[in-house]
Parts: C-alpha cells; structure tokens; sequence
C-alpha cells in the first residue's frame, strides 16, 4: 500500500502526471490555453503552433547578432504616438480574427521578397516597405510610386480618395512586422502612414518581427 502510494506521489507532481510532464517539456503549446492557430494562407490552411522538436534551433538568417546602424538600428519599443506595439499573442489574436471571418485586419510583411522568400508568418501579406515609402520630404522620387501607394491604400487598405483628400474611416487594422527589433522596414511604413492621416489606433507594429517569432518556435510558411 505504502509503494502504490509513493508510485502515486511520483506519478503526480504538482498536478501535472507523467505523460503530462513529458508533453510540458517536450513543447508545442502557445499558451496554457492556446495549443495552435489555424489561418488561410494562399489558398491553403497553415497551423500556426510551437515546433516540438526539442533540438530545433533559430534559423541562421536571424541568428546573426552584429547589424551594422545605419540602417539597421535598434528601433524605440513605440514608434509614433498613438501606434500600439504588439507581441506574439496579439499578432496570434488578429490572424484568429481573420481566421473566423474578420476582414477588417490585415498582416503586412514589410520585408522585400529576398527576405519574405525564407518564410513568413502565415496569413500575412507580403508588401514590400519601399512601395509604401516616401522620402524624408515626404514626397516620391517619381510619380507612378505615389500610384502604386494610392493602389496599395484603396486596394489592399480600404481606404478611400475622396476629392484630393483620404478618407480612413473605414480602412483596415494593419499589423506590421520586418525582421526584428534591429529593422526599420515595418516602423518607416506606419511612419509614412501616419503622415497621411492613416489612424493611429488602426495601426499596430510586432517590433519583434520574424526573429522573435523563429525565437519562440512559430510556424513559417512561404509567401
């Protein structure tokens, strides 16, 4: 009775049973309470969950540490007043949204294809920030780039050019993320989109970007 006893307080430890234990350190939830997320991407379902291989490493390309500033400086934790920056979970939170049928979100990948090319989080949108850049006047080097952000904005955006003038009231929450915490693609975008009356409570940025998510072990796909 006494070994049967002792078998139970080894099976049980601080709730948890073995098997459970075993789950716990082998990996794989987001969360207690979150185990994956599913979204549409390309056409197709991605799972977005936490690999569960326990000798799993950050990919080279993030692995890096040097960066040389400019242009690859460490970015502020609020970009511009008003902009919310998200982690993770929020990002997880709005690609659930659009997976029950939200269309009022979109994920935009602010890295050129190069880099968008070696996976990115799944239901984002790959835009690369210089079709949504404006130079430090605040004006485009040639015409068709202002056409090409006028598409972008009404297009992909909602929003609406109304006599000259935008009208945002009905454009898109946008979630913005580039490479990392050392990237200024994503944080010139929402800068450049504020300028134009853009929302800034429409406007979030995941500063942690694609190193951070390949830090913490979340599914990539490709664009």
């Amino acid at each position: 009775m006494r070994h049967a006893k002792a078998l139970m307080t080894f099976a049980l430890v601080g709730g948890m049973t073995l098997s459970g234990l075993a789950a716990a350190e082998h990996g794989g939830k987001i969360t207690p309470a979150l185990h994956s997320v599913d979204i549409t991407h390309n056409g197709k379902t991605v799972t977005i969950e936490r690999t569960s291989d326990k000798d799993a490493v950050i990919p080279a390309a993030y692995a890096h540490t040097s960066r040389a500033c400019p242009p690859f400086c460490i970015q502020p934790m609020q970009i511009v007043p008003g902009v919310e920056t998200v982690g993770e979970l929020e990002v997880l939170g709005y690609l659930k949204r659009m997976s029950d049928g939200d269309r009022t979100v979109v994920v935009v990948d602010s890295r050129t294809p190069d880099w968008a090319v070696r996976g990115t989080i799944p239901g984002s949108v790959n835009i690369p920030w210089n079709k949504i850049n404006v130079d430090v006047e605040g004006a485009f080097a040639v015409e068709t780039e202002a056409e090409t952000l006028n598409d972008i904005l009404q297009d992909q955006f909602a929003a609406k050019l109304i006599n000259g003038s935008w009208d945002f009231r009905n454009a898109k929450t946008l979630v913005f993320f580039c490479n990392g915490i050392w990237c200024p693609q994503s944080s010139i975008n929402i800068k450049t989109l504020s300028k134009l009356g853009y929302p800034t409570y429409k406007l979030k940025w995941y500063r942690g970007g694609m190193q951070s998510w390949v830090s913490v072990g979340l599914t990539m796909a490709k664009p």
